[in-house]
């Protein structure tokens, strides 16, 4: 069913993709815990790709295997059988060392209760990841940072100082600050009033239209899936539906409901 989207084809993570043009990707993708005696399957056999320079929401009901994937692909988790591969760096065969490294240097973060640092100002947390590469930061580039961002006036501001909005933006300003391969966003407007949801979501929108970077989201939120190239829809740990941008444009009340009614069917 396409409900406005357009239904091309897309690279499933298959030996067939080209690793080149891909940011991230998984490829029959396994994880499983165990819950006293019962194994629960988050992720079944599970393949997909990202290409760089597009916007993926990831979509499905409750327990899905929405979050798991995005840990397992950004390299936070441990697949219990597959690869998932940044850039075409398997995570499988990587120390913790070698994988705390990778993703200091080429993954960006953002999460819905933002994981700012309580004690350090707007921009010390913006500079935060580049300390932790052994680097000094570009203090010029930092302040840039906020500026692209909204947040010019909010450099020495502690986070309780900032709206959840501006918060929000402090954290992609942070992610972005290492130029990453790929950037992982788990809820970013979950926890955000509407305008404030609007402005993140067009904040992430920008740095892929403007500056071609891959921006992978898991949501519940249609409207927040409507901005998105592309929306991909989990089941019980499996890929169901992958379709692309809505006809009607990106960020588009039709997107939405096109959207909204296709996790109806998948019963969320």
């Amino acid at each position: 069913m396409s409900n406005g989207f357009d239904p091309q084809p897309r690279p499933r993570g298959s030996a067939a993709a080209v690793p080149a043009t891909m940011a991230a990707r998984v490829h029959e993708a396994a994880r499983w815990y165990e819950i006293g005696e019962q194994r629960v399957l988050a992720l079944d056999r599970l393949s997909v790709a990202f290409r760089r320079g597009e916007f993926t929401a990831v979509m499905g009901p409750s327990g899905s295997g929405k979050s798991t994937l995005l840990q397992c692909a950004a390299g936070l988790d441990r697949l219990d059988a597959g690869e998932a591969f940044i850039g075409e760096t398997a995570l499988g065969p990587l120390s913790e060392k070698e994988r705390t490294v990778l993703r200091r240097t080429s993954v960006g973060f953002v999460f819905q209760d933002y994981n700012l640092v309580d004690s350090l100002t707007a921009i010390q947390n913006l500079e935060l990841p580049v300390r932790l590469m052994g680097l000094r930061p570009d203090r010029a580039a930092t302040l840039a940072s906020l500026r692209r961002v909204g947040l010019a006036d909010r450099t020495r501001h502690l986070p309780d100082q900032l709206s959840g909005g501006q918060r929000q933006r402090v954290a992609i300003a942070r992610a972005l600050a290492i130029r990453p391969e790929v950037v992982f966003a788990d809820e970013p407007t979950g926890a955000l009033d509407t305008q404030g949801s609007q402005a993140v979501l067009r904040l992430l929108r920008g740095v892929v239209d403007q500056e071609g970077l891959t921006v992978v989201m898991v949501t519940h939120d249609p409207s927040a899936a409507a901005f998105a190239d592309r929306v991909i829809y989990l089941q019980d740990g499996r890929l169901v539906d992958d379709v692309g941008r809505h006809a009607a444009g990106v960020g588009s009340p039709q997107a939405a409901a096109g959207i909204a009614t296709r996790m109806a069917e998948l019963g969320a």
